[in-house]
């Protein structure tokens, strides 16, 4: 876990690095150019910073092993600041709202030229390559703190592309077209912060990470175990809890019940490679052999 989060780190870093230099061209071209859309898509990159600086902040906390005032170790940290990413897509996304409503209530349009839509195409590709390698870290060390920065990055990639064609149609003659095109995108954004936020909400409220049924049917498949039931998991992808009841028979020693406990720890591990400790509970036999 601590080598996962060292190198989840060195993934920020890069992307960091990567956002604050598309930010400052995107904010010193558009502040030269007088462009509130270019100015504010800049000031939507430094959010992006902002994001990554509390994913950093967020896995020097969540990579400390546990202790005693947290004995599953400081994981959901990371999820934390998932949620806080979630928050700064919203006020993104309020910040583009703005934009586009006096761009439509007061006829404001950016003056359009070449050098303007060559930054923007520029920054669009640097926004797209950070977007595809965090995603493929997110995805191979299992981070959600990297996937909802890659979706939060996306979201800029989308707020870029709205004020290229907004640009093309300005240019065009159609000067309204910033202001819808941009709220379109808002809608966007708004969907993409409610998916991160679901997301990390349903890892701090514990929601069931394995099939509790999939979980006693593997269970079942151990000698000696006559049902298993109350079956729970939880936690995030790559560190899931799980603990369940079992029973066996009643005339098993406790060394013997003990070897049965542990077979089923070792399968169910072997089964879910994300599971990181199973506490079994064993019961004597009464009754019918059920599973649930």
């Amino acid at each position: 876990m601590q080598q996962r989060n060292r190198k989840v780190r060195l993934v920020l870093l890069a992307i960091l690095g990567a956002n604050w230099v598309v930010a400052a061209a995107k904010l010193a071209f558009g502040l030269i150019s007088q462009s509130a859309a270019v100015t504010a898509d800049g000031l939507h990159s430094f959010i992006d910073g902002g994001s990554n600086v509390l994913g950093l902040v967020a896995m020097g906390v969540a990579s400390r092993p546990a202790d005693e005032d947290h004995p599953y170790g400081h994981g959901k940290f990371e999820a934390l600041a998932s949620l806080g990413i979630g928050a700064m897509i919203g006020i993104g996304m309020l910040e583009l709202g703005r934009m586009a409503l006096d761009s439509l209530l007061h006829d404001k349009h950016p003056q359009v030229t070449a050098t303007m839509a060559g930054v923007m195409a520029a920054t669009l590709v640097v926004n797209l390559a950070v977007t595809r390698v965090e995603r493929y870290y997110g995805r191979k060390y299992k981070s959600s703190l990297l996937l909802a920065d890659a979706s939060h990055t996306m979201s800029d990639v989308y707020v870029t592309l709205s004020v290229l064609v907004s640009l093309l149609l300005v240019w065009l003659g159609y000067p309204r077209a910033d202001g819808v095109i941009a709220l379109c995108v808002m809608v966007f954004v708004a969907w993409v912060a409610y998916g991160i936020v679901r997301h990390s909400v349903g890892i701090l409220s514990d929601t069931a990470r394995l099939d509790p049924v999939e979980v006693a049917r593997r269970t079942l498949e151990v000698t000696s175990v006559r049902s298993c039931h109350d079956v729970r998991s939880r936690g995030m992808e790559e560190s899931v809890y799980v603990d369940l009841k079992i029973e066996v028979d009643p005339q098993l020693s406790t060394a013997q019940a003990h070897e049965v406990a542990d077979e089923v720890e070792r399968r169910l591990q072997e089964a879910y490679p994300q599971v990181v400790d199973v506490v079994v509970h064993v019961e004597p036999a009464r009754g019918t052999p059920a599973n649930v």
